[in-house]
Order: structure tokens, then sequence, then C-alpha cells
């Protein structure tokens, strides 16, 4: 949901993205958990409910997980499709197979699939989860989120000082930005 707001958002702002690849949960372990160990039924009814109808919007449709995955290969994965030229079809796909599929994204079986589906080389992609080649972009992305004090996905940040947690309301957004952009405008007037 993340990206159709900025998407939305750059028809009426000058928007730069960069998407930062951080772990929310890194301590799942790699085959997953089950949501019920990790979030109340009452809870997840509530959340799947708030997603799906901000996502209608976007036309994101999304269903109910069985489990929480580990994300750490999909990232890493993301990684390589982003050297690869791919990372918009790759991060787009990935989102639809877990959200709007069900489908677990921790599972080399499925990144494979999902790379052939988004023009990325399974084979090298393979190679480079085998060798651990993207581990250290991982960190660096944790590191990068810890100092913004993430907490949640998505985060976004702004002119490296602003932070908005979370899939806001584009209104939300679209209010935020123009705080930001009156901000540093009248902060560029005064000689700040």
């Amino acid at each position: 949901m993340g990206n159709g707001i900025v998407e939305a958002l750059k028809e009426e702002f000058e928007i730069e993205d960069e998407w930062v690849s951080f772990e929310i949960h890194p301590e799942t372990p790699p085959e997953g958990v089950s949501m019920d160990e990790r979030f109340p039924k009452s809870t997840r009814e509530q959340m799947y409910a708030r997603l799906s109808a901000s996502g209608e919007r976007y036309g994101l449709t999304f269903t109910e997980n069985s489990r929480l995955s580990n994300s750490h290969l999909a990232l890493e994965a993301s990684e390589f499709a982003r050297d690869a030229g791919n990372f918009h079809a790759f991060h787009t796909r990935i989102f639809k197979a877990y959200f709007s599929e069900g489908r677990d994204i921790g599972d080399r079986k499925v990144l494979s699939e999902i790379a052939k589906d988004s023009g990325v080389d399974v084979q090298a992609l393979n190679t480079a989860l085998d060798e651990g080649r993207y581990t250290g972009r991982l960190e660096e992305g944790q590191y990068e989120g810890q100092r913004y004090g993430v907490t949640g996905t998505p985060t976004f940040i702004i002119n490296d000082k602003y932070k908005v947690v979370g899939a806001q309301p584009i209104e939300v957004m679209r209010k935020a930005l123009q705080e930001i952009a009156d901000r540093e405008s009248a902060n560029e007037d005064n000689g700040d």
C-alpha cells in the first residue's frame, strides 16, 4: 500500500523514493511462525479489515495469512532484483504473493517462482542467496532503520528528518508532505 500512496503523491509532489530493506520481525524463525502464536485472532481480524478497506483504493486485496513468514530471504532477493534492474516488478510481485495470495515468502521455491514471474534470473538469484551476497546490505538497512527509530512498516523518512509510520491514508500523507514542504520553504527563506 505504501507504494500506491507514494506513486499517487508523485503526481502532486516532487518525490524521489528509495526503498530500504528492513526486517520488522528479524526474530522470526526461517520456517515462519503461526499467526495464532504472534497475534490474537481479534487483532488479526481488525488488522485485515483495516488493510482491506485501505487497500481497496489502490486495487489491492488482502488475505489472512496463517503464518508470519521470515522475510530475510525475500529482502535479500529484493536487493538482488534491485541490482538486476527488476526491483519494481519483483517488489510488487512479492507483496502480492504475501498479502493477497497468502504465500510464504520465506520459502525458496516461492521466491524462485516470483523471480521467474518478474524477469529475474532464478539461477543467479539462488547463487546470490546461497552466497549470502546481500546480507551486508540488509544489515545496513537494519542499522538505518534503527537509527531512524523504525518500529513498523512502511515507514516514510522525508528529507532525512521527518518520519511517518504506517500506511496512512493518502490525505494524511498529503497533509504531512505539504506541511514539510511549507516548513522547509520557510527555513530556506529564513536562511536556515
